[in-house]
């Protein structure tokens, strides 16, 4: 127990971030004194602006393949606890902040930000200007970038050769290799993992028994367990790449109440025979206003996607869609439901780990939709 503010013994090596487009941000590697760099670190650059919950947001699959820029200038200052993990480790590609505390302290601490990293294999970079890059990813768009203490050049043709996201099925990177359980509610629900969470498990346990199942699991395998319903979890990468997922949802739609977040609600949309576009820049961070259509109520939420439904292609389908919610930054769709299927879905986190409670009734709402269809 951290009562009193803990030091970090870390070095700090001159390195530099270079996107794809040539730009160019120099600053530090932060590591351990005891640790090394990993080596040269790829992935698609993108900006974050939740204030807190930097533990939550490093340990999401959903940030697999991704370089996590912090947007809020001072990071790890409250430590890492045993409490606060998504996942079992780090899926980020590595971490940028503008300045990192070498000092932490919290009561739940049991260590501080630069060791658990070092100890991942983790990169972190600080002393950039991240307000800058983060006007620069705006304006340009979520780029693939390198980071390391090779020359520029080098470091550009890294990032240019391997550091983006579309086109790549980075799910079977993080689902589970095995089918467990998680203990909870009276009903039955199958949740398909393509990067699942654990508090959005905590908070399905508190509708249902939970059955964990890999991404690749058929559909006719999950029919055999009888669910009430079945979740898709959250998940990385471009959901045009994950063509299995999408056979799989489209045989059991109809079958079985299903309630899809993030990756699972693009999934969703594919399954229907609706589209998914590549945007700009994304939606990372916990202060996303989401508009319900139904009673305009507006809901402050927590997202983390760089994909995102084509509303033009869920005209004229053989289902009838229902926009449920819209962002209300750039309209783009946060949410339909197919109620002849009895399926619907969310692009944010409902379960907001971390981020604002605003949308967890979703969780009850699926409920209600078990409870119906049974």
């Amino acid at each position: 127990m951290s009562l009193r503010p803990a030091e970090e013994k870390v070095k700090f090596t001159g390195a530099a971030l270079v996107l794809a487009d040539g730009a160019v941000f120099e600053g530090k590697l932060v590591t351990m004194e005891s640790s090394g760099f990993p080596g040269p670190v790829i992935g698609e650059v993108v900006f974050n602006t939740a204030l807190t919950g930097y533990q939550e947001i490093i340990t999401d699959p959903s940030y697999a393949g991704q370089i996590v820029t912090f947007t809020y200038p001072h990071l790890g200052n409250y430590g890492i606890n045993p409490s606060d993990f998504e996942s079992e480790k780090p899926h980020c590609s590595a971490v940028i902040a503008r300045e990192v505390s070498t000092y932490f302290s919290n009561w739940r601490a049991t260590e501080g930000l630069v060791s658990y990293l070092s100890r991942n294999k983790v990169a972190m970079l600080s002393g950039i200007d991240t307000r800058a890059l983060t006007k620069h990813i705006r304006s340009h768009g979520a780029l693939p970038g390198a980071i390391g203490t090779q020359e520029i050049t080098e470091l550009k043709q890294l990032a240019q050769v391997g550091g983006g996201t579309l086109g790549k099925d980075l799910v079977k990177g993080v689902t589970t290799s095995r089918v467990y359980e998680v203990e909870g509610g009276p009903n039955r629900v199958v949740a398909i993992d393509y990067g699942v969470k654990r508090t959005i498990l905590d908070h399905l346990a508190g509708i249902a028994s939970v059955t964990v199942v890999p991404a690749t699991m058929t559909a006719g395998e999950i029919l055999a367990m009888n669910p009430d319903g079945v979740f898709l979890s959250n998940g990385p990468g471009d959901p045009a790449a994950v063509g299995y997922a999408v056979a799989t949802i489209r045989e059991l739609l109809g079958k079985v109440p299903i309630f899809g977040i993030c990756l699972g609600h693009q999934l969703l949309a594919q399954a229907i025979g609706a589209k998914t576009f590549k945007m700009d820049f994304g939606h990372h961070g916990g202060n996303h206003p989401v508009q319900r259509v139904s009673d305009e109520v507006v809901e402050i939420t927590s997202q983390n996607h760089n994909y995102a439904v084509d509303a033009d292609s869920l005209k004229g389908l053989d289902v009838v869609v229902k926009i449920s919610h819209t962002n209300l930054n750039d309209n783009v769709i946060e949410g339909f439901a197919v109620p002849e299927l009895n399926a619907f879905s969310v692009q944010y986190h409902p379960e907001a780990g971390p981020g604002p409670h605003d949308s967890r009734y979703l969780f009850s709402q699926f409920a209600d939709l078990i409870r119906k269809a049974s």
